[in-house]
Formats: C-alpha cells, sequence, structure tokens
C-alpha cells in the first residue's frame, strides 16, 4: 500500500500534495506562508479553497502553462498570475493552447475544448506581471530565485529558496516515465541542460510536481536514471526504423507508453510529439532519413 503524502512545512515553504499523488491531471502545489503566494494550482480543489479562505492567496505563480498546473486556477480569478513571457500566451486564448501542443488534426482540435474547459476549468487568463530566469525576488520571507528551466516548456521555471535551501523543480520530476518534451516548441537538448542545471543547485530538500512529490536527501542516480529515458527512447526508435515507417506508425508503436491507451486522443498527441521530437533530432544527426512518408535509419 503506498504511503499517503502529508503537507509538509519546510520554513515558510508549505509543500501541498496532489490528489492521487500528484499524478496527472493533478500536481502538487507549494504555498509560500507570509507572502501568500500559491504556485501551480491543481493539487487538491477542496484544500485551495480553505487555502484561499485561509491564511489568503494573494498571487498565484506558474512553473509552466500546462494543464495540470493550472486546473483550479478558476478559484483566483480575482487574484494576479505570473508565469514566463514565453509560457503566457497558452493562457490566453484556447486556439494558442491548441496549437503550443502542436495539435493540427481538426478530430483533436474538437475533442480537447470541451475537456479543458469541463475538467480543467480553462479561463483566458494575463499575467500582470512575467517571472524571469535569473531574477531574485525578495519577500517577505526572504529571497526567492527564479531559475529558467526550458526544454518541457519554452518558459519552464523552476524555483529556489535559499533560506531553506528548498528546490521546486517542476515537472522535471523524476518519475520513472522520464522527461515530457512533446510540445510544438518543447526541446530534448534543453531539456536535458536543464536538468544538469537543477542539479547543481545547492538544496536540502527537492519538490517535484507529480508523484514522489519530495526528496529529502540528494536525488543521487536519480538523475542520471530520469534523463537515460531519453536515450532508452531514442534506442527503440531506431531499432523501430531498421524497417521503414510512417509517422503513423511509429505513434502505433508506443514506445513512449509501451501500450494503447485511452483516452486515445490524449495517449496519441503526446506519443506523436515525442517522435517527432525524436526523429528531427536524429534526422539533424543523419542518423535517420525520411523518404516520402516514410522513415528509416540511414
Amino acid at each position: 500500500m503506498t504511503e499517503m503524502i502529508k503537507e509538509t512545512h519546510y520554513g515558510p515553504v508549505l509543500f501541498i500534495p496532489g490528489e492521487n499523488s500528484g499524478r496527472y491531471p493533478n500536481c502538487h502545489s507549494v504555498y509560500i506562508e507570509g507572502d501568500k503566494i500559491l504556485i501551480d494550482p491543481a493539487s487538491d480543489r477542496k484544500r485551495l479553497i480553505k487555502l484561499r479562505e485561509n491564511p489568503g492567496v494573494e498571487a498565484v505563480w506558474l512553473t509552466h502553462w500546462h494543464e495540470d498546473h493550472f486546473m483550479h486556477l478558476d478559484l483566483f480569478d480575482d487574484i494576479p498570475i505570473l508565469v514566463s513571457e514565453q509560457d503566457a500566451p497558452p493562457l490566453s486564448d484556447i486556439e494558442v493552447f491548441m496549437d503550443s501542443y502542436g495539435m493540427d488534426d481538426e478530430h483533436e482540435r474538437e475533442y480537447w475544448p470541451p475537456i479543458l474547459k469541463k475538467e480543467f476549468h480553462f479561463r483566458p487568463r494575463r499575467p500582470k506581471h512575467f517571472l524571469r530566469g535569473g531574477d531574485i525576488n525578495h519577500l517577505k520571507i526572504g529571497t526567492v530565485e527564479v531559475i529558467s528551466t526550458p526544454g518541457h516548456t519554452p518558459g519552464h521555471l523552476s524555483f529556489f529558496f535559499p533560506g531553506p535551501k528548498v528546490l521546486l523543480l517542476g515537472d522535471y520530476d523524476l518519475t520513472k516515465f522520464g522527461p515530457w518534451y512533446g510540445d510544438l516548441n518543447s526541446s530534448i537538448q534543453e531539456t536535458i541542460n536543464s536538468v544538469e542545471r537543477l542539479r547543481k543547485v545547492p538544496a536540502r530538500v527537492w519538490i517535484a510536481s507529480h508523484e514522489a512529490g519530495i526528496f529529502e536527501e540528494e536525488p543521487g542516480t536519480r538523475w542520471d536514471q530520469y534523463l537515460a529515458v531519453i536515450a532508452e527512447r531514442e534506442g527503440k526508435l531506431v531499432d523501430l526504423l531498421k524497417t521503414p515507417r510512417t509517422l503513423e506508425q511509429i505513434v502505433a508503436a508506443c514506445i513512449i507508453y509501451g501500450r494503447p491507451r485511452e483516452p486515445k486522443m490524449f495517449f496519441e498527441l503526446g506519443e506523436r510529439g515525442h517522435m517527432k521530437k525524436h526523429l528531427e533530432k536524429l534526422m539533424k544527426e543523419d542518423l535517420v532519413v525520411k523518404d516520402g512518408e516514410y522513415y528509416s535509419g540511414s
């Protein structure tokens, strides 16, 4: 039986666990006491309603624009939100949101808006200010360092609290699934660079947005295992392309998710986005060639 993740204080930093251990479509949230800043409001709706009532929320920060990090943002319609400038556009318009995921199929674009509005409470929002990598924000509780960690999304941010030495990793979550870089503007290389940047931060506590959530000891080999998933996926793709395949045949091989899953519209989008990134990388390295609709090892 999985041990229940509990709310935990690290000085003024409060870790709020998400429902179902913070697995998609939820994530874990962080609350900065004193300054009343909530980061990533997608943990537990009932808990966030209580938090808004007491002690209150005066600002919402987002690590990035994905739906499993803003699911309960509608509870804070009258409260300013802050996000990176690069990740702001998808939050402002549902069409831009779908563009940013690389949705170019009319069925996908019909499927997603009702889901986003009903399950994720999507409402167009524009940030009052932007958070910028390299900034040191001076708050009542001390300083917070904003770290630019692109790759997962173009403007993904992580946050370091030097006082309690807490590092919020965001979606570089060190799970067995591995990194996500399946959006239109995601990047495999920037993902690797960002993980390497984060592992050098002198933290004592590491907070991830999903699953385990808290690491109170240096993650150690977890960093390498997390990044090794990228090479493992690529190796499987190269092996698959010993026989020429179309993109749809590659997607059907389920290299990312291991097997066909439902809802098909969701999982195929992720599978396709990741495979496109790997194909682009392999073609740049002259390891894969494209002939008409078919990809094959060179």
